[in-house]
Formats: C-alpha cells, sequence, structure tokens
C-alpha cells in the first residue's frame, strides 16, 4: 500500500511538472507554426493531451478480446466528456476566482471571446446527440457511420486553423524552458520539449490511473464505481492540469481552449473507434453519463451565450459530476 501511494502522489506530481513544460512548449509551437492563439489550445494543446486517452480506446476496441474488455474503449469515449464539461469547466471557475488578486483582476470577468465558446459548445452537442442517439438503436450498417465523427473533426479543425485572432496585450509568452536565454528558440528544441513532455505525462498518467484503481480496490470500491467514475477523472487530468496551469497565468483563454478542444476530440475520434469495432449499445449508466453531459453543454453553451460570464457560473457545472457518481453507487448498490 505504501508503494500504491508513493506511485499514485509521484505520478500525479509528475503530470503537473510536465504540464508545466508541455503548455510552454506548445505555445511555442503554435506561435512557430504561425496558428492563432485560439487554435493552439483547441488543436495543439487538446490533440497532444487527448492521445493517451484516445489509445486507451484504441487498444481496448481493437485488441480487446471479451466484449467486457471492449466496453472499457465505450465507457472511455463517454466518460471523457463528461469528466471534461463538469469537472474541467469548474476547476477553471475556481482557479480563477482563487487567483484574481494575484492576477491583478478587478473583476471576476472570464476573459475569453463568449460567442466563439459558445458556437464551440452547439458543435459539440450536435455532434454529441448523434453519438448518444447511435447509442441507443441497433442495425446493420452502424459501423459506416464511424467516418462521419471523423470528417466532423476533420471540419473542426479546418475551421481553427483558418480562424484568425490574437493574444491579448496582457497575455505573454514565457521564455522556453529548455532555452530560457533563447529569445528565439530553434524548432527543433520547441518540439524536443513539447514531445519530452507529453511523453512523461503519458507515462505518468497511466501509472496514475493504474495505481487509482489499486486504492480503489483496496478500500473495498465496488469495480464499476472504479472504472466508471475515478478512471475517467483520472485520464483528463492532463488536460485539468493544463487549464489550471494557464489560468494562474492568466491565460484562461487558451485553459478553455484547450478544454473546449480536447471534448470535441473525445467526442468524435474514441467514438469513431468505438463504433467501428464494438455494437455501441448503452447500458443505463452511460444513458445517465450522455444525459448529464448534455445538461452541462446546455448550461456551458446558455452561459457564454449571453456574455461577460463571471467565473462563479462555471462552479455549479463541476456539481453534475457528483450526481453521475451518487447515481452509479446507487444503480450498482442495488445490482
Amino acid at each position: 500500500m505504501l508503494l500504491t501511494c508513493v506511485l499514485f502522489f509521484g505520478s500525479a506530481l509528475a503530470i503537473y511538472l510536465a504540464c508545466e513544460y508541455f503548455v510552454n512548449g506548445v505555445e511555442w509551437f503554435g506561435r512557430k507554426l504561425d496558428l492563432s492563439a485560439t487554435a493552439t489550445g483547441t488543436v495543439l494543446a487538446a490533440f497532444g493531451t487527448a492521445l493517451p486517452e484516445s489509445a486507451v480506446t484504441f487498444v481496448a476496441v481493437i485488441f480487446g478480446k471479451t466484449p467486457s474488455a471492449r466496453d472499457i474503449g465505450v465507457g472511455a469515449a463517454m466518460g471523457g466528456p463528461l469528466v471534461l464539461a463538469t469537472i474541467a469547466y469548474a476547476v477553471v471557475g475556481v482557479a480563477l476566482w482563487c487567483n484574481r488578486h494575484r492576477l491583478r483582476r478587478t473583476d471576476r470577468i472570464i476573459r475569453v471571446d463568449h460567442q466563439r465558446l459558445a458556437r464551440d459548445q452547439s458543435w459539440f452537442l450536435a455532434i454529441f446527440v448523434v453519438k448518444v442517439g447511435l447509442g441507443l438503436v441497433a442495425f446493420a450498417f452502424k459501423p459506416a457511420l464511424g467516418v462521419l465523427f471523423l470528417v466532423a473533426y476533420a471540419l473542426y479543425v479546418w475551421r481553427e486553423v483558418r480562424s484568425e485572432d490574437s493574444a491579448p496585450e496582457d497575455e505573454s509568452l514565457d521564455p522556453l524552458k529548455f532555452r530560457p536565454h533563447h529569445a528565439e528558440p530553434a524548432m527543433r528544441w520547441v518540439v524536443a520539449q513539447t514531445v519530452a513532455a507529453l511523453a512523461v505525462i503519458a507515462v505518468a498518467a497511466r501509472v496514475f490511473v493504474s495505481q487509482l484503481e489499486s486504492i480503489g480496490t483496496a478500500f473495498g470500491l465496488p469495480p464499476h464505481l472504479v472504472a466508471l467514475v475515478l478512471s475517467p477523472v483520472a485520464t483528463e487530468l492532463p488536460e485539468t492540469v493544463n487549464a489550471l496551469i494557464w489560468v494562474r497565468q492568466g491565460k484562461e483563454r487558451l485553459a478553455l481552449a484547450n478544454i473546449s478542444g480536447a471534448m470535441m476530440i473525445q467526442a468524435t475520434i474514441p467514438s469513431a473507434l468505438a463504433i467501428f469495432a464494438t455494437p455501441w449499445l448503452f447500458d443505463t449508466p452511460l444513458i445517465v453519463s450522455g444525459a448529464l453531459t448534455a445538461v452541462a453543454i446546455v448550461y456551458l453553451w446558455w452561459l457564454f451565450r449571453r456574455g461577460g460570464v463571471d467565473a462563479r457560473w462555471l462552479w455549479p457545472v463541476g456539481l453534475l459530476y457528483g450526481v453521475f457518481a451518487a447515481y452509479v453507487a446507487w444503480h450498482f448498490a442495488g445490482a
């Protein structure tokens, strides 16, 4: 148990430190590629941190030898968006409120393009509704529809890359951590730092998830509770930590762009893989997960569409994950 605790806290610390290097490297990478400020978060950062979760889904649905093993991939494709739409957004709200004095903010308003974020929520909701709808019915050509999710993500990336915006004047780009004394580090150093940080995040995240599952077993938690509630939180930890770091730097625009882009990946790529290789039929907990995710997205869409979002208004959305955890505990307690 002592080794499990050491590995648990050690991997969590490694994820945080590696994310410090990753967010710094990916900002430089976006600058070198001449991407817009927001596209750096929605495409580069989101794709990088979502790779480990997508790899879990790929291995589970393609190489899983039993239906239960392949169901892990289906659960990951549904659990990730729920964590991001609830806990990750709530963390941004809490972090921004807690750091408002250090950032010398005179108000609690989130400094982002509210209408753009509202459009992101509507994109995600449209795709997510189709994704959940397919999980409720069975028909012969369902696997072929997985291609539509890949096309949807390609269109989203195309839109983000073509968009033009710039970072606010009060957002400065810190020196590259691998070359702190160079004003314009070479591309090879930017790539080296970003890839190295991503590799550490991937390994540490896997260790963190496995130790969390061991702790759950040691405390006698039901396996379904660990798989459906705790594991998704652990796998989405890199996105959440990235957002926390950016908020502490006063860059909530990048933090929310990263979460928004990661949600779009989770709604499309893992889902496409699972639809290709599994029946993609939901049981009751997955249906409840989908419903709560939709409620969270509708709430976020409403907030950002109104504009002038106070950081505290993001807090309530985090409670929806608590509702899901309570439902899962009740559901399997009575099973």
